[in-house]
Parts: C-alpha cells; structure tokens; sequence
C-alpha cells in the first residue's frame, strides 16, 4: 500500500489502485461503507483492522483471516477460500496467522468472562463490530470478500471504562479520556496496558500492508481491492 489520494465521493485510493472507505463502528456502518465501494467500481471486499481475542490463545498482534464470519443468532458467511489461500501463504512467509471464525458483535465485549462466553458459545477466534455488514454487502452483490483483523485486546484483557466513556465514533476525545481517568484512576495501568496491546496489533497491520498481498493485481488482474 502506498500514499492515498482523497476522490470527491469521500473514498480514498492508494497507489495500486486500491479503493478505501473508513467505515463507523458496527455493522450498518460498514455496510454502507461497503456499499459506496461497490457503487465506485469494487469487484471484492475486504473488512480490514482490529479485533478483539476470545481464544486465550492468542497474543496481541496475532494476525486473523479467518475462513467464516458469524453473528450471535448463528447467521454464518463464508470468506473466499481461494483468495484467503493466497493472502495467507503470502503473510504466513513472516508472520503466524490464524483464522477458523470471526464473530460480529452488536456491541463491544468489555469484560473478560464476556470474552469467554463468548469464545464457549461460538468458538470463533475474534471479535469485531463490522465484518458481518461487509459479509452481507457482499453476499448480496455475489462478490467475493476477505476479512483480515489483528487482535489488539487479548481474551485477559478487560477494555478500560474510562477508554468506553471516552469514546465517539471509533475515536477516543483525550479531554474526555483524561476527565475520566481522574474519576477512575484504577483504570490506568490497563489503559497502559491496552496501549501497548495497540501497538502491537499495529505493527502487524502495518507488516500485512507492506507485503501487498491485498492489491488488486494480486488477486487478479482486474480486480478492485476494497478495505
């Protein structure tokens, strides 16, 4: 992936002709995101970013392409077995990577006997909020779609309620961050905590990127990348 370049429609391209939407946080938010990609000219899809564990085997930065996305009420999509051969023989060259089953939550998984209950009910690796709107986009428009996510809260990790409050949007306002750390100063050693989780998961985002596995011309030489 190189540089990229805003177009007028609010999407960006990079310099190998990938097409990029940066979606809100949940389902709907990605599949209009998803949508507008397909409407400029995407031939394929990918939900691309972070992730939380549920397997307690799995360490921050463990990378995760995983083969099906599922939904709590068992709804269950399944990435493109072709195309997800490709990119992880690709990364699996410098990197480990996992991936049996991605959970799409409605809402994020705070605590840790969440994770584990969820990790028991559905046996799936990681948990997003997006991946599932990118799956039925898809599905509805018979293109194929990959989903690569890196874990940056582990299955022992419980997500800071200061970091919850602070929240808007898929970003963090550090004024708020700083008020409610004064009012929950238990919470700073696993905000700390979650921030070297963040760089690591990070790092291999950054390392998947540089490989240029999800280029276009990777996959074929036609197609359109979406992430």
């Amino acid at each position: 992936m190189g540089p990229s370049v805003k177009r007028g429609d609010g999407l960006s391209i990079l310099s190998d002709g990938t097409l990029v939407a940066v979606s809100g946080i949940g389902a709907a938010a990605a599949a209009r995101a998803a949508l507008a990609l397909v409407d400029a000219g995407a031939t394929r899809l990918v939900s691309w970013g972070m992730a939380g564990g549920l397997d307690p085997a799995l360490p921050a930065g463990t990378i995760c392409i995983p083969g099906s996305v599922t939904a709590r009420d068992g709804t269950r999509f399944g990435t493109d077995p072709h195309w997800r051969e490709l990119v992880g023989a690709v990364i699996l060259r410098g990197r480990a990577v996992v991936g049996r089953t991605l959970l799409t939550n409605p809402l994020a998984i705070e605590d840790v006997a969440g994770k584990a209950a969820a990790f028991r009910d559905t046996g799936a690796d990681v948990v997003d909020m997006e991946s599932l709107g990118v799956a039925q986009v898809a599905v509805s428009r018979g293109l194929p779609f990959l989903v690569v996510r890196v874990v940056v809260d582990t299955a022992a990790d419980r997500l800071p309620e200061a970091v919850l409050a602070a929240s808007s949007g898929g970003e963090v306002r550090i004024a708020r961050l700083l008020q409610e750390l004064l009012r929950r100063p238990g919470d700073l050693l696993p905000l700390l905590r979650l921030a070297r989780r963040y760089r690591a998961a990070m790092r291999a985002l950054v390392a998947v990127a540089r490989t240029g596995a999800l280029a276009p011309t990777f996959a074929t030489p036609s197609a359109s990348r979406i992430a």
